[in-house]
């Protein structure tokens, strides 16, 4: 399979390089030059298959022709080592908790899975260059990505975080844990973090100097993954009989798991709509009411890990889409809320139903409740354990909560971080000295 930019400017690549490189020479993003349907059969027979089966198939249409069947086998295996129930909360609405991977959110799936196979790739080429990775992070990317790769040999991770600005046990998931791991605490906000990023890979000094990659949902090998969750939705649906008129809602911040829902849409997975919920980063929202795409600076909100004012795969759904504003609608509606209005739901959803929401389900779970109509069945993404959020969740509902002990564990370590201004010359002179 080749990969071509979303710029349409640079030269296709094979997944290797697209995984490897994370962005293409023009700044585009990497997409797939096809995306197989797949089987009826395999529709006909998902709700007797296991997740890891399920994920394995979705896997093989995408990286199939590029990596031995075992390989690939073994790579999804071992990243899906827990599951992801869809749990009622009402009669009409389902959560699919994403939070029971090592980090508690959504993204370990992502994180994993691209850890494993840049790993292969890596150990394929046979030579002994560093790989580096670099990732900006709004919460729970940066200790995803930073516990997925923990202990890979031949890969060093620096996870760019703005300051103050993600949650005290968010912090400490990427903050601690040494070895190959190296946190810098930028003084700004998220878009900082990643256009330092973005900068560091168009800078041909800094590529000549050590071999960069990302781990950001920019890279296919993170967005793609995440498409697992969406087929294995389906399937316990379906196990329910509810299967047919299904609509699911994504909270959505850099866009990357959406937009591989999208993707599996393409591929035959029958949803019937899906909804981005957004905070008051409501870029995405104004576009489908508007059709005009306006990126502004992200606002702080008690959602933190959706606080992104200019969303990267926007470009791939553009992409995917035609440029079509009309087809997108068609396929994908928004809404979009406020801290208080998100902190107004998860107290609501707690009296009403017993189910405690983190701040960003919460939008998703909102826009359900507001949306769903006669005949629907909806399932949001539960993307994080509340408790990773735990002052903001107790100030909501005044209550404690329980800290899992994998979070805990997080917690007893040390902190070490490196302070960075969001100038790229700074960053640049640092990752020189490396």
């Amino acid at each position: 399979m080749k990969y071509y930019s979303t710029n349409q400017q640079a030269p296709v690549a094979t997944l290797d390089k697209a995984v490897v490189k994370g962005l293409a020479e023009d700044k585009g993003l990497y997409m797939p030059e096809r995306i197989k349907p797949l089987s009826k059969e395999f529709f006909d027979e998902i709700q007797n298959l296991s997740f890891q089966e399920i994920a394995y198939q979705v896997a093989d249409a995408f990286f199939g022709e590029d990596v031995p069947a075992e390989v690939l086998r073994q790579i999804v295996y071992d990243t899906l080592s827990f599951d992801v129930p869809a749990v009622p909360v009402t009669d009409r609405i389902f959560s699919l908790e994403l939070f029971h991977g090592p980090t508690l959110a959504f993204k370990d799936v992502g994180a994993r899975f691209m850890a494993r196979l840049l790993g292969y790739f890596n150990q394929k080429e046979a030579n002994d260059r560093l790989v580096n990775v670099l990732v900006a992070t709004s919460g729970d990317t940066g200790s995803a990505v930073a516990n997925g790769f923990l202990g890979v040999p031949g890969i060093h991770v620096y996870v760019l975080y703005p300051k103050g600005k993600v949650s005290p046990i968010q912090e400490c998931q990427f903050t601690t844990l040494g070895q190959n791991i190296t946190a810098l605490e930028v003084d700004g906000v998220f878009d900082d973090c990643q256009a330092l990023v973005k900068s560091a890979f168009m800078d041909a000094e800094l590529n000549a100097h050590m071999k960069l990659t990302s781990a950001n949902s920019i890279n296919v090998a993170r967005f793609l993954p995440q498409s697992f969750y969406y087929f294995y939705a389906y399937a316990q649906m379906k196990k329910r009989g509810l299967a047919d008129n299904l609509v699911v809602c994504v909270p959505s911040g850099n866009f990357g798991n959406i937009c591989s829902a999208l993707f599996g849409k393409r591929m035959g997975l029958p949803v019937k709509r899906f909804v981005a919920a957004n905070n008051a980063n409501d870029i995405f929202y104004n576009y489908l009411q508007t059709g005009e795409y306006k990126p502004r600076p992200s606002v702080q909100t008690i959602a933190n890990a959706m606080d992104v004012g200019d969303p990267s795969n926007f470009a791939r759904i553009l992409d995917l889409y035609g440029h079509s504003h009309e087809a997108i609608c068609a396929d994908i509606s928004g809404a979009a809320y406020t801290d208080e209005q998100i902190a107004e739901t998860m107290r609501f959803c707690l009296g009403e139903t017993g189910y405690l929401l983190d701040p960003h389900g919460a939008c998703g779970y909102r826009a359900l409740q507001e949306g769903l109509q006669e005949g629907e069945t909806g399932i949001f993404l539960e993307t994080a354990h509340p408790a990773k959020f735990k002052e903001t969740v107790e100030g909501i509902i005044s209550r404690p909560i329980e800290i899992p002990a994998k979070l805990a564990a997080f917690m007893e370590g040390t902190k070490q971080s490196i302070q960075m201004t969001n100038d790229f010359a700074d960053f640049k002179q640092y990752l020189m000295r490396q």
